[in-house]
């Protein structure tokens, strides 16, 4: 599977920066962070696209006002997602921008008519976001345009995880990533269940990695141990611009060490490998060996006294000790002689 050039396959880990509302409504902002991702080492810039009247409705009841106990306690949900998007109007240029300068791009719609117009820019993937899995028809529909499919899982239960796995199978595309991924801003340590990683890809069939809203870089460089193919992390270039999402987005300096951290981690997964290199077997002749400890005479017996498993490894295999001890010994062994 393909995201892009990316080979999930053969690539290692792809590395999403999401933008979100980090751009804090400066196009300046939006056009700088996709300089800045591509020299920290990200392999692509997510947006998303949606306005506040395409997710949800101008109203002053308290269904349309944010969680209570949350990050955004006290906003209503329109004010809110109004202050949050990403203008329609500078997505062409932020597309044109990040493919000038060789970082992949693409985005999370929200509706069909977010589809429609993401199409006109030829996006290499979509990204359906956590609070949208329930949304069949948006699943559908954006599936059927045949590009990978990356879902975040967050609130979801395992019956929808599936639907949603069915769903972009029953229009032809196979191509879909699950991301595990705890909806909370930010995410609690002990509510990560990285374990989960696996388990997506073994129990539906598809590519799985994480979408992380915890703090700091633990959870997604253990995410990438686990086997998680793809990693999404928000990204803010300074956190000093403030937003409403800046409270859990890594700056540039954060990220840079995350992505190194996890490139590190894919250099000490490396492979399955029993083989001897040349270094090793180098590194062999300072293991142990069977070694005359004590002057031996022709006829005299081996025994514990003269011949010792010892280092270096120039001599017999420490194994062959059983079968030496006890013989005779057919010519004289000075002491410090590798048995041989």
């Amino acid at each position: 599977m393909k995201i892009g050039n990316f080979d999930l396959d053969t690539d290692g880990v792809y590395i999403i920066a999401e933008l979100s509302a980090n751009h804090n409504g400066s196009l300046k902002n939006a056009l700088d962070s996709i300089k800045a991702a591509k020299e920290i080492g990200a392999n692509c810039i997510k947006l998303q696209t949606y306005t506040a009247d395409t997710i949800t409705l101008n109203h002053d009841s308290a269904d349309f006002m944010a969680n209570p106990n949350g990050l955004w306690a006290g906003r209503k949900l329109y004010d809110l997602y109004n202050e949050a998007h990403t203008p329609w109007e500078w997505h062409k240029e932020l597309f044109d921008y990040a493919r000038s300068i060789n970082i992949d791009i693409f985005s999370s719609p929200f509706d069909k008519r977010a589809v429609d117009f993401l199409e006109t820019l030829n996006p290499s993937a979509y990204k359906i976001a956590s609070f949208e899995i329930t949304d069949y028809e948006l699943i559908r529909y954006t599936a059927s345009k045949m590009r990978p499919m990356i879902i975040s899982t967050g609130i979801a239960t395992i019956d929808e995880i599936q639907d949603a796995v069915d769903i972009c199978r029953s229009v032809g595309n196979g191509d879909i990533v699950l991301l595990k991924c705890t909806s909370s801003y930010p995410a609690p340590l002990e509510e990560a269940n990285l374990l989960t990683i696996p388990n997506l890809a073994q129990t539906f069939g598809v590519i799985s990695g994480f979408s992380d809203h915890t703090l700091g870089s633990t959870a997604p460089i253990v995410a990438a141990t686990l086997g998680a193919k793809v990693i999404e992390k928000h990204f803010i270039l300074d956190k000093s611009i403030g937003g409403p999402d800046a409270d859990f987005s890594m700056d540039k300096q954060e990220f840079f060490e995350m992505v190194k951290a996890i490139r590190d981690a894919e250099k000490l997964l490396g492979k399955v490998d029993y083989s001897l290199n040349e270094k090793k077997k180098a590194s062999r002749h300072s293991s142990r060996s069977l070694y005359v400890a004590k002057d031996i005479k022709k006829g005299e017996l081996f025994s514990e006294e003269n011949i010792r498993s010892v280092r270096p490894g120039y001599g017999m295999h420490p194994k062959y000790l059983k079968d030496v001890l006890g013989k005779k010994a057919q010519m004289d062994y000075e002491f410090g002689e590798p048995l041989k």
